[in-house]
């Protein structure tokens, strides 16, 4: 709700339709992922989840807070903005890992699958509802009111965090503290292959296609000519599909590489068919499948990351994940909000399109050159081989050969 209503109030009161300024506003408040990044992940890992959530969070309601009481009473001004962004940025880089992987501290082993699973879904679908529920509070209380909202909402937060019964906690054994091991999620990622290819597969998307803020509020401002009320509508609808596709994706005990490509595929088509569409109706049937495989594809690698990764390294390795999730958005949303305004926002959604395409071609690389992944055409149907996973954590020696066939 938060970012939804600073990007709005960019858009549409501190700007004149400047998709470049919300850009600028996405690359401050992402940016610290990347900049943070050798230092969050080893804070996650090295010290109290528990408490270090309790001071980002209360943190985040601060900042909220200001930023409310700046755009009610008429004060704000764009470089504020840009200010509290970074501040949020900074905060986000530190409670993303640590609340990813803190989930391994509520429950035990036995239950960690599943626990990781639900726990990705609520977090993408959260990423979609909160967009959607900021839309329609933005056309009735202004986007001031929904960050004093948001401001509230933290006591529940914190509340929740100190009500937690501590001696029912499973903390996890905390790493020594080596010299080198801020750098040593890197050179772990990189003896993974299976983990660096999801890795790129997200930077794609992440970089390119996960710019929605951009994407439906310059359609919904510029194409089809409406204001905040179409953009909440649009994006609730973005937010259908989403809880659709994370529900699959939690659904799998242990997702594989085919959802990843399989989301991966259809985010890539549905962004190719959402630039086309004529109307807002028939383009926000579009976003209903473009959030589905959106969320199939970011819960289902949340989850393949987690389960795969040695406990001791996973929060430096979630630490890479979060910053490719939030942090390589600085990357592409400059770069998405002048196509959107030099060309048209529809050219913008073909740039998203074509990172869901390099997303799959990534993945289609891994399989053939580590899993040996064989097609074979026969009469009436096609056939395709793989190798089991070498680099499973949990794996044992040998080849195992995995054969799916699709008629």
């Amino acid at each position: 709700m938060q970012r939804i209503a600073q990007d709005w109030l960019v858009l549409t009161q501190l700007t004149h339709h400047n998709a470049t300024a919300v850009g600028v506003i996405m690359s401050l408040q992402f940016g610290p992922q990347l900049l943070f990044l050798p230092v969050t992940g080893f804070v996650a890992d090295h010290f109290d989840r528990r408490k270090l959530l309790f001071a980002t969070q209360a943190a985040m309601g601060v900042l909220a807070l200001g930023l409310g009481v700046l755009t009610i009473e008429g004060w704000v001004r764009l470089w504020q903005v840009y200010g509290f962004a970074l501040l949020l940025g900074g905060v986000t880089a530190f409670d993303s890992p640590a609340r990813q992987t803190f989930v391994a501290d509520l429950v035990g082993e036995a239950d960690l699958s599943n626990a990781v699973a639900l726990n990705s879904t609520s977090f993408n679908v959260a990423r979609m509802i909160g967009p959607a529920i900021a839309g329609v509070l933005i056309a009735w209380v202004g986007s001031g009111g929904v960050f004093l909202i948001n401001a509230v909402s933290f006591v529940a937060v914190l509340g929740s965090l100190v009500l937690m019964r501590a001696g029912e906690l499973h903390p996890q054994n905390r790493v020594s503290k080596t010299p080198g091991s801020l750098i040593e999620g890197f050179r772990y990622v990189r003896r993974r292959p299976d983990l660096l290819a999801i890795l790129v597969m997200l930077f794609w998307i992440s970089t390119f296609g996960l710019n929605f803020p951009i994407f439906i509020s310059t359609m919904s401002v510029t194409t089809f000519h409406d204001g905040a009320s179409l953009y909440g509508v649009l994006t609730t609808m973005m937010a259908t599909g989403s809880v659709t596709g994370a529900l699959l994706a939690a659904n799998q005990v242990r997702p594989s590489m085919r959802f990843l490509l399989a989301g991966a595929t259809i985010f890539g088509i549905g962004c190719a068919l959402a630039a086309l569409m004529p109307n807002h109706w028939l383009f926000g049937l579009t976003l209903v499948f473009i959030g589905a495989s959106a969320q199939t594809f970011t819960t289902s690698a949340n989850s393949m990351v987690q389960l795969s990764t040695e406990s001791g390294m996973r929060g430096r390795v979630m630490a890479i994940f979060m910053a490719i999730v939030f942090g390589t958005t600085p990357l592409g949303s400059p770069f998405v909000g002048w196509v959107a305004d030099t060309f048209s926002p529809r050219w913008a959604l073909g740039v998203a399109a074509a990172s869901g395409f390099a997303a799959v071609f990534v993945g289609i690389r891994y399989l053939v050159r580590y899993r040996h992944l064989r097609i074979r055409f026969g009469v009436g149907h096609v056939r395709f081989t793989l190798d089991a996973d070498p680099f499973a954590v949990a794996s044992k020696p040998g080849r195992n050969v995995i054969v799916q066939e699709i008629v």
